[in-house]
């Protein structure tokens, strides 16, 4: 940061000037192609990349579209549609016509440092869009933008920061996936038993309710877990938490420590969550609550049963998909787990349970350290690429 500091000082105390994107940068045009056509060109090893909405992607080969498609330049891609932000790419590329891209040939700009400027800025386009539509912006909001053009030697010190900030995220991030992946082998593994450990249908052990129907609120005594609180890591989410009150008529819906909850409709049917949490909840009706005897059946046990193969290959098979798919009680019944002693349960729950903070603890280790440079990063973006301007 220093070097940056002493490179301001040097080249730009007073200031910088600012202009539009238009103007700095030479806007692309995209081609008119149908997603079937790039479903159909589509190639494992096709050297240039066509982009289009909704993070649809093909690689195909140069004769498969003309030349003056086919953009060589360091550029960046402006996602002007859905889920709407930018990309910064170096390789030839495309993209549909509903998409369109920037490059520069000016030497006194790094069209990288305008790719972190713009996506610093993503909240503000996107907050174009009237609510109840589908996002999308249109080139006059990104050609009119005003950016700063700091001199080239701040360019690209910027830009050689937030890379290595960049990087080192990306590093963390692949060594988290592995890891992931080493639980989800261990759990497969600890969870297969051959003949000396019973298998019985979750009919003949487990207690299922459905929950409670109301209009949820931003305010109340009581959390309201939905469908869309359980994450897809099978864990409660904080974020955007809403309540109800409590009252003689939904008390029976009230969680216990260990209860576990099941989403039994829509694309996350299937997905469970164990309930570990000191405060009231009570919870929705898209759920199915699972109680276990515990003398039998350890909850922490069926949860990570309830993330493995072996339940998910049954879920698949059971699950109505005629129209919205329903995983309802009826179904749920006929799933079949292994029922080892508790003391043996417990004991994989031990072994689980260290695996599977590893991975997505974000209190502890990598997840952790993840969220770490994920907050130092936007904090030193947004320090980074804030710029007074030049009178």
């Amino acid at each position: 940061m220093k070097r940056l500091e002493k490179l301001i000082k040097e080249f730009c105390p007073h200031g910088v000037p600012f202009d539009k994107l238009g103007r700095i940068c030479t806007r692309q045009k995209g081609i008119p192609i149908t997603a079937g056509e790039m479903k159909r060109m589509d190639k494992p090893n096709g050297k240039i990349r066509i982009f289009a909405a909704g993070n649809t992607i093909a690689n195909v080969d140069n004769e498969d579209i003309p030349d003056k498609a086919i953009i060589t330049k360091p550029s960046i891609i402006v996602k002007s549609r859905g889920n709407i932000g930018f990309e910064y790419f170096t390789e030839p590329f495309s993209h549909k016509n509903e998409m369109w891209s920037y490059s520069t040939s000016r030497k006194d700009v790094d069209i990288k440092f305008l790719f972190y400027y713009l996506s610093n800025h993503t909240r503000e386009f996107q907050l174009k869009t009237k609510t109840g539509k589908l996002p999308q912006i249109s080139t006059p909001d990104t050609d009119n933008f005003l950016v700063p053009i700091p001199p080239l030697p701040v360019q690209q010190e910027i830009v050689r920061i937030l890379d290595n900030f960049t990087e080192l995220t990306a590093e963390l991030t692949a060594e988290l996936t592995a890891r992931k992946k080493q639980y989800e082998y261990y759990r497969d593994d600890l969870l297969t038993f051959g003949n000396e450990v019973g298998w019985i249908y979750l009919e003949e052990i487990a207690e299922f309710k459905y929950g409670f129907t109301a209009k949820a609120k931003a305010e109340g005594n009581t959390r309201f877990v939905r469908i869309t609180d359980i994450k897809d890591n099978g864990k409660l989410d904080y974020d955007s938490p809403m309540y109800v009150d409590l009252n003689s008529s939904n008390g029976e819906y009230l969680l216990e420590y260990g209860d576990l909850l099941m989403a039994r409709t829509g694309a996350s049917y299937g997905k469970t969550m164990i309930f570990q949490e000191k405060s009231k909840a009570i919870f929705a009706s898209f759920l199915i609550r699972i109680r276990f005897p515990k003398d039998v059946v350890n909850p922490i046990f069926y949860w990570h049963f309830s993330q493995s193969n072996l339940f998910w290959d049954q879920a698949n098979k059971l699950v109505s998909k005629a129209g919205q798919p329903q995983f309802n009680a009826n179904a749920l019944k006929r799933v079949k787990m292994p029922i080892p002693p508790l003391s043996e349960q417990n004991s994989i729950v031990i072994t689980l349970d260290k695996f599977d903070a590893l991975a997505n603890d974000i209190s502890i280790g990598l997840p952790a350290e993840i969220e770490a440079r994920r907050k130092q990063y936007e904090y030193y973006r947004d320090k980074l690429l804030t710029f007074k301007e030049a009178k």
